[in-house]
């Protein structure tokens, strides 16, 4: 499914993050960089030790990555160029700010790929594996703080490349939701 926003195509596909041709990927990170499960694994496992090593400098620096937060690296043995690392909340029933913190999440996200010249950008479903947010709102967070920040700024494409069948059908759903509201 395929929307345009200004110039911008926006477009929702099933499909493995890591092997996407955009500029970027996104990786749903955890606050500590070093990979972990699902996405994150998946993405360190692809990319190969260059994103571990990467990332072990950025830890260096600044001691991880807080949620709502983004840094790049490269994309080591990917096709993509670069990896923009967010760390989402975990779901914690929705009385911690979660759903603000998943915006900044993609906003942020979004912010780095423009200032390092990315236009072209997949993203994964945040927070919603092993986090447990909650697809259907997720998906409603991420769908219009994309389409809120794109409006704005000028990007050739931003993807979203979901793992599941059940989870492509839901972004869709959101997708027309916000389309129409």
């Amino acid at each position: 499914m395929e929307k345009m926003i200004g110039k911008t195509k926006l477009s929702l596909i099933q499909g493995d993050i890591t092997l996407q041709e955009t500029e970027a990927i996104v990786n749903a990170a955890n606050t500590s960089l070093l990979g972990g499960g699902g996405v994150d694994g998946a993405i360190h496992r692809a990319g190969g030790s260059k994103i571990l090593e990467e990332c072990k400098q950025i830890r260096a620096k600044q001691k991880g990555c807080p949620t709502g937060e983004a840094v790049i690296t490269t994309g080591g043995n990917m096709a993509t160029e670069y990896v923009i690392h967010t760390v989402g909340p975990v779901w914690s029933g929705g009385n911690r700010n979660e759903e603000q913190l998943l915006r900044n999440a993609y906003c942020n996200s979004l912010s780095l790929a423009e200032k390092n010249g990315i236009k072209s950008i997949s993203f994964p479903s945040i927070s919603t594996g092993v986090y447990r947010f909650p697809v259907d709102k997720a998906a409603k967070v991420a769908l219009a703080t994309v389409k809120e920040f794109i409006q704005e700024h000028r990007f050739e494409e931003v993807r979203f490349v979901l793992f599941s069948e059940r989870d492509l059908k839901v972004y869709e759903e959101a997708l027309k939701e916000i389309f129409t509201s």
